[in-house]
């Protein structure tokens, strides 16, 4: 028998795909645009060649890690566990096949878009050579980083999947040991060396591909080639665990992986009694929503979500942390709200992947629900899972982004107040900081802050004198929230229908962030800098922008990129109506991925 069989097989039939070619050419058109849009905004700047050249570098290779970090997650973390709710993996062990067999063959034929996306990128970030700014060295070194850090999610991916049959406990699952892995080792180096007022001493973060990255990149000596050699060695190590755990894990046993009984995994599914009793009361109103609210567990990960978000919120609160800290909740708090569209995505798409699989579906469409009551119930089973952790994210994110701006206005009034001390030839009190101010010339703008102030020291005197800007700054949040909020109702719609069309739930999560939230965020975000650098370089002539035109920035970005998001939701959201209205019966009919279903205009 040849060796490995099953990967010879699966990599010819995957080199024939269609999606193979739109993932490639796809990756390298993504990567054309962000590099185009990254050198206007620099023109516009005034930054030289090199500068271009270092910026637009790490901002391309640093989304490609992030990009090769969730391989895992949409591509191999449902491999092996799809093979086991269709009942056809057992049949390959019939044979003389063994478990790296089956393994290393589902590898490849999922991973082989990934390292195509990969290769058609890479071209693109060498242009960077030629603009300065980077050494051969620093681009080969992240050239492996980012092979290394696609190989490590992929392997975590197949080694879940090979544990698991559920296709969203596996993605959080993944999604879980991807960022243990990725940043819980800085995090604790990082916190270690601040507990111990020492410098930072790299000793988890050896197994952390996003350090690798960072190593590649850094000047001086580092210890990238040792931080390289411990990811590969986790990586394979967790492909061979999934290799021994294939043969072993297909077969449905009678109790759970952990050990659990089926009637205490019955209890932790739908509860007792008593939350069954008062299900079936919704089961008499609304039996769509009785049928996809009634597994319990489907928001836990929401709640555990909120109540990290909530908690951290409070505790900062408590400590009274530094103005300057409450100017990172952006970052933080971006990362959170991603994490809420993944679920959210996630959630809507499993329910009509699951229901064409069972056949579920066919005998909902034969029942007296017609269309319209099959996809209201489903959105009112979302809005019962989603609603209580939903608010409670909306209401820290509100306030957190009000004293994100807050603290925001309190450093452009300081900055002010240095420009007209350094005016007068006064040194104002504080520490005093250099900083360059996205979107304008090479001039450097100085301002006094003072280190380890808390916000209500450091920002109420500033505005109790000018009061309009607390209005900006609770507005610029309000409009965050707004289109949070927004962007979950599209994503529940268009997930929903990406459910209905695509073969997996993990394709059909994939395609609804794609479409729905990550490539509408980079047109919206470069769309309003580019906007922003326009008017700064042509209405302002000097050294320098304007305090207030710095100030009044977020309050406007916050409504450019509110009204453009909620647009494009409405978009989504009129869309997904129109299809499910017209073509969900014959939809239901097709293979997912079968030809184009009929527009409404055939109706």
């Amino acid at each position: 028998m040849n060796f490995l069989p099953i990967a010879a097989r699966e990599l010819r039939v995957a080199a024939r795909k269609r999606s193979t070619y739109r993932v490639r050419v796809g990756g390298a058109i993504t990567a054309v645009v962000l590099g185009i849009g990254c050198m206007v905004l620099g023109s516009l700047g005034g930054g030289g060649a090199t500068t271009m050249g270092r910026v637009l570098f790490g901002i391309l290779s640093w989304l490609c890690l992030a990009a090769g970090l969730s391989a895992g997650l949409f591509f191999t973390s449902d491999a092996l566990s799809e093979e086991k709710r269709e009942g056809t993996l057992g049949l390959l062990f019939l044979t003389d096949l063994r478990g790296y067999d089956v393994a290393a063959g589902k590898l490849m034929a999922t991973s082989l878009r990934g390292f195509y996306a990969l290769l058609a990128v890479l071209p693109i970030i060498a242009v960077t050579l030629l603009m300065g700014g980077i050494t051969g060295a620093q681009y080969g070194k992240s050239c492996l980083a980012l092979v290394n850090a696609l190989v490590l999610s992929l392997a975590a991916g197949m080694l879940i999947s090979a544990f698991s049959r559920d296709s969203q406990k596996a993605l959080a699952a993944t999604l879980l040991v991807m960022l243990l892995l990725g940043f819980g080792g800085p995090i604790t180096d990082a916190t270690t060396a601040g507990l111990k007022h020492a410098r930072f001493v790299p000793v988890w973060s050896l197994a952390s591909p996003a350090y690798v990255l960072a190593s590649a990149s850094a000047w001086g000596r580092t210890p990238y080639w040792q931080a390289l050699v411990i990811n590969q060695v986790v990586a394979w190590s967790m492909l061979l665990a999934a290799c021994i755990a294939v043969p072993h894990t297909w077969q449905e046993r009678g109790r759970g992986s952990i050990g659990i009984s089926p009637r205490t995994a019955y209890w932790l599914k739908y509860g007792g009694r008593r939350r069954r009793e008062r299900q079936r009361t919704v089961l008499e109103r609304d039996p769509m929503a009785w049928l996809a609210a009634r597994e319990r567990w489907q928001s836990l990960g929401l709640w555990v979500i909120a109540l990290i978000v909530t908690g951290g919120f409070v505790f900062g609160l408590l400590r009274h942390i530094p103005i300057e800290a409450w100017m990172t909740w952006t970052y933080i708090g971006g990362f959170f709200t991603l994490l809420l569209y993944l679920a959210t995505a996630s959630l809507a798409c499993r329910f009509f992947v699951e229901a064409r699989r069972s056949g579920l579906l066919e005998l909902l469409l034969v029942s007296p629900l017609n269309e319209s009551q099959i996809v209201r119930g489903q959105w009112r089973a979302l809005l019962r899972m989603f609603g209580l952790p939903v608010l409670l994210l909306l209401a820290v994110q509100v306030t957190g982004a009000t004293l994100s701006q807050v603290a925001w206005l309190g450093m452009t009034a300081q900055t002010g107040a240095a420009i007209g001390a350094a005016a007068t030839n006064a040194s104002p009190a504080g520490v005093v900081t250099t900083t360059n101010i996205s979107g304008t010339s090479n001039t450097t703008l100085t301002y006094s802050v003072t280190v380890g102030t808390s916000v209500p020291a450091a920002t109420m005197a500033t505005m109790r004198r000018r009061p309009h800007q607390v209005l900006v700054a609770v507005v610029a949040a309000g409009s965050a929230a707004l289109r949070t909020g927004a962007n979950l109702v599209a994503l529940i719609w268009f997930g929903l229908w990406m459910g209905l069309t695509s073969r997996s739930a993990n394709l059909a999560t994939l395609r609804t962030i794609l479409f729905v939230q990550v490539i509408p965020w980079f047109v919206i975000t470069f769309a309003s800098s580019i906007v922003f650098a326009f008017i700064l370089g042509t209405a302002f002539r000097g050294p320098g922008p304007p305090v207030w035109a710095v100030s009044w920035w977020p309050l406007v970005n916050a409504l450019i990129g509110t009204v453009l998001a909620t647009a494009k939701d409405i978009g989504f959201v009129a869309w997904s109506r129109k299809r499910f209205c017209c073509a969900l019966r014959v939809q239901a009919t097709r293979t997912p991925g079968e030809g184009k279903t009929p527009s409404s205009k055939s109706w």
